[in-house]
């Protein structure tokens, strides 16, 4: 039999595998570029050597709006620029959906799935919550 390359996860699984630990991943290309969604090559410069690191979870708040539907509480959604240098769409949990404001300071934590064996996902508490928390 030829020798083959064993199967490598995918960038998706790793970074789901990180978020089951609780933790925010995201890649680094060789020159510095700050590669989020996970992916197999940087976008712009195809590099294909992307290292991991994890977030140390602290975001400002970019853009929110609240969203309302009808009979239910309003949900936040927000963009998030993580302090590493990389934005992500997410949701502001703590404050009515209409109080999170731009340039706020946010804290990462896994979210857990409603529907068993669905991944975990990334949502945010603003900072001062969790200092007084």
């Amino acid at each position: 039999m030829g020798e083959y390359e064993p199967l490598q996860a995918s960038p998706y699984a790793t970074y789901a595998g990180y978020l089951r630990q609780g933790r925010l991943a995201y890649q680094i290309a060789a020159n510095g570029q700050v590669v989020f969604f996970p992916r197999v090559a940087a976008p712009g410069s195809g590099n294909t050597q992307l290292e991991w690191r994890v977030s140390r979870g602290l975001g400002t708040v970019y853009a929110t709006t609240a969203m309302y539907a009808r009979g239910e509480p309003p949900l936040n959604l927000a963009l998030i620029d993580m302090d590493e240098g990389f934005r992500l769409m997410s949701r502001v949990e703590g404050p009515d959906a209409a109080q999170v404001r731009i340039g706020q300071r946010v804290q990462f934590h896994a979210g857990t799935p409603a529907t068993e064996g669905a991944d975990s996902f990334p949502l945010f508490t603003p900072l001062e919550e969790v200092a007084h928390g």
